[in-house]
């Protein structure tokens, strides 16, 4: 499928977007088979608690790098701008890992896992050694990250659910030696992480390079490393924000009347939720790639697909199909699961909103003004903040309602930030053609 050609079916469209949402959503398996696996050693709460300390904070550490890419695809037409990307992305790289490594040998790290995350003393070292390979993950992260990019933008996306599949596999034949040697401690999940990023690594390095080398020219634009900084760095802010919006509502779901039924219940209907929406993490990659030459039609197969996170959730919400989840799937029985399919119904509006704020954020990314996406995304975040302190306050025995309702209406409207912005560029747009016509 070539991207300059002028005609798309709807078939083509699927085969373009169908496999981002499948790497997206395959991906999530790789926490499955992690925790799968640590919940066999002996005393596995301990070894699973270490391993999500390390994790969360290699969560936070990792952020940056994930921003490449978007980066590469928006912005890379050609090998030398792919180089000065790829320079950038070692300098960053350079940053985090050195942080990564104080932290990972140096008292600082062991403050971080005590006041910040909440770890007991007992549990540093053992926190401090999964870290450290974990930190690690990132290196294969950031090269696999802007390989990707080459693929996307050459339309060739069934190569990232590949390499998720190949990921996948590698990790549970991984996992599965772990168990039958007995080697199973908070460290064996970093180990099984590092692995299977690496494969995944491994295969968009092989099928980037290919494309690169076969399908770009030498140079056909002039990308600056000033211009590259412009576009990257509010990219960084916008996922670091989306990052502290759900501890954000802990802290307040911690001061509701049930505390225990609030954060659960929260949580769970937050995980189904995300569960459902990953499929449409990459929808900006729509307008990025197709839109300028198949308008009508990416926006048509967009408003149908787009549907598809509510409905399962309506299913969920309003049908017995959402009781049978929450006990067989979720283990969640009795009031939990009451209490969890109450507050999933308020998660229908960010699933109706979500996949629309992604597709409009691409087309900021197209004309590179990421920084009017972190204005949206800071709107957003006020109104988290605002809006749950707000319910908490007034009412405190709606728990976990208050959750997701609050993150809801964040969304709702970094919707409307978003979609203000684009229609004012859009009208800069128009008069600046007319002005050029009439002089």
């Amino acid at each position: 499928m070539n991207k300059s050609s002028q005609r798309f079916g709807y078939k083509q469209l699927a085969g373009f977007f169908i496999p981002l949402g499948f790497s997206a959503s395959l991906t999530s398996i790789t926490h499955v088979i992690i925790n799968g696996t640590l919940s066999r050693g002996d005393h596995a709460t301990f070894i699973i608690a270490c391993y999500a300390v390390a994790f969360s904070l290699f969560g936070i550490v990792e952020r940056p790098v994930i921003v490449f890419r978007q980066t590469c695809s928006a912005l890379v037409n050609d090998r030398l701008a792919f180089r000065k990307l790829r320079l950038f992305m070692v300098s960053i790289l350079a940053v985090i890992i050195g942080l990564s490594m104080t932290m990972a040998f140096s008292s600082i790290g062991d403050w971080v896992y005590i006041h910040l995350f909440h770890a007991d003393q007992n549990m540093v070292h053992t926190i401090s050694e999964a870290f450290t390979v974990i930190s690690l993950v990132i290196i294969f992260s950031a090269i696999r990250g802007i390989y990707q990019g080459i693929i996307i933008n050459h339309l060739q996306t069934k190569w990232l659910t590949i390499g998720v599949v190949i990921r996948l596999v590698a990790m549970f034949v991984i996992a599965y030696l772990f168990v039958a040697f007995d080697y199973v401690k908070s460290v064996t999940g970093s180990i099984i992480f590092l692995a299977g990023m690496i494969m995944e690594c491994g295969i968009s390095v092989w099928k980037g390079r290919q494309i690169l080398g076969e399908h770009y020219p030498k140079q056909v634009q002039h990308l600056t490393i000033k211009e590259i900084f412009q576009f990257y760095m509010p990219l960084v802010f916008y996922f670091l924000i989306q990052t502290i919006l759900i501890p954000v509502i802990y802290v307040f779901l911690a001061k509701t009347e049930n505390i225990e039924v609030g954060i659960a219940s929260f949580a769970l209907a937050y995980s189904i939720t995300q569960m459902l929406l990953s499929f449409f993490m990459y929808t900006h990659q729509l307008v990025l790639q197709l839109y300028e030459t198949n308008k009508q039609k990416v926006i048509r197969f967009m408003a149908a697909v787009s549907l598809l996170p509510t409905l399962f959730l309506l299913l969920l919400c309003y049908t017995t199909a959402g009781y049978w989840f929450m006990e067989t799937i979720m283990g969640a029985n009795g009031d939990l699961a009451e209490s969890t399919l109450l507050v999933m119904k308020f998660f229908i509006i960010k699933t109706l909103v979500f996949p629309w704020v992604d597709f409009l954020n691409g087309f900021l990314m197209l004309h590179r003004q990421t920084r009017k996406m972190l204005i949206a995304q800071l709107v957003n975040l006020i109104t988290v903040v605002m809006s749950i302190w707000l319910f908490v306050r007034l009412y405190p025995e709606w728990n976990g309602i208050s959750g997701s309702l609050a993150a809801s209406a964040g969304e709702f409207t970094g919707l409307i930030m978003v979609s203000m912005i684009i229609y004012r560029m859009t009208r800069k747009t128009k008069r600046q053609k007319q002005d050029c016509k009439a002089g």
